[in-house]
């Protein structure tokens, strides 16, 4: 599954977070197979690409057509790159459709990446002002301004709540509803502002944050089926095989978190269950007992990073 790739104009920059501990933990085989499943603007897959023979593979995903675009021209000297785009979730699929059983390491970094923070037409930022989009994959139809002006309030409450972690959701919730249609990530910037008390509209960053963040996730379904699918991919490696997920909120670490727990835990009885009968079997080591985070020296260069946790598992 090759595409063909038409190149796309505006430059992809993305800071590639906690690249250096990323290598180290895939500890790469020159001749291994790897799947960089956010291909983001390819600065992981890059330095795995430079360090690989021409019988090692990558396969490089993302569902965000410009990245494939941007990054499939970066890499255009590469000829054991396969570009897919599609979600990560779809891996354990994605390599059925290759002819691959299992591969020597995997890497996610999760969440939204720099270039589409930027790059204020895609509705991301809480800064400057653009039609309410968020959308990762731009063939979808769900977008945020579907979320703000359609759901009920209710359910705005709830993914504010859930995804955002906001203790002001119920009344940032009836002040959207109230001030319908809102077009623009400015429009809803200004409600978001206005319901939090002044008093601690500020503290901790900028109030748009966390529900921005919330509608995001929502919008890109990112923590819908998340658990089994790193269950799926942890399973696709090789033994000895490794696997580097970087996470940028809580509820995605606490995922990893447990999905790592699972995988290694060799019993999954109840805690007083006398006998053992579930046949659970360990299955990888964890690498890291407590997630990795990125150097003074990189926050220096990357303040985005500053939230970043990497995880690494190896295929036992």
């Amino acid at each position: 599954m090759t595409y063909l790739i038409m190149v796309f104009k505006m430059e992809f920059n993305h800071y590639s977070v906690m690249l250096d501990e990323c290598i180290v933990g895939l500890d790469i085989d020159p001749n291994g197979i790897y799947v960089d499943g956010t291909l983001g603007g390819a600065g992981h897959s890059s330095v795995i690409a430079s360090k690989l023979s021409k019988k090692g593979r990558l396969i490089a995903i993302d569902k965000d057509t410009d990245a494939i675009n941007t990054s499939s021209d970066r890499l255009k000297d590469y000829d054991n790159i396969t570009f897919v785009h599609d979600d990560y979730k779809n891996m354990t699929n994605i390599l059925d459709s290759l002819g691959i059983d299992k591969v020597d390491g995997i890497l996610l970094d999760l969440g939204v990446s720099s270039y589409q923070l930027d790059n204020r037409e895609r509705g991301f930022s809480y800064m400057g002002e653009a039609e309410l989009d968020m959308r990762m994959n731009r063939d979808q139809s769900l977008t945020a301004k579907t979320v703000v002006n359609e759901y009920d309030e209710s359910r705005l409450v709830k993914i504010f709540f859930e995804y955002g972690e906001e203790k002001f959701s119920r009344r940032i919730a009836r002040n959207i509803v109230a001030n319908r249609p809102l077009e623009t990530t400015k429009d809803l910037a200004n409600i978001i502002e206005k319901s939090i008390p002044a008093a601690v509209r500020f503290k901790g960053g900028n109030p748009c944050k966390r529900v921005f963040q919330a509608i995001r996730i929502e919008v890109n379904e990112e923590l819908d089926g998340l658990y089994d699918a790193l269950l799926n991919m942890a399973r696709r490696l090789k033994p000895d095989g490794k696997m580097c997920v970087i996470t940028f909120h809580s509820l995605e670490d606490r995922i990893v978190k447990n999905v790592n727990q699972y995988l290694f835990s060799s019993c999954i009885c109840p805690p007083r269950q006398p006998i053992c009968n579930c046949d659970k079997k360990r299955e990888v080591e964890v690498i890291t007992r407590k997630p990795m985070i990125a150097t003074s020296e990189e926050l220096e260069k990357n303040k985005r990073s500053q939230s970043a946790k990497l995880r690494i598992i190896k295929k036992i």
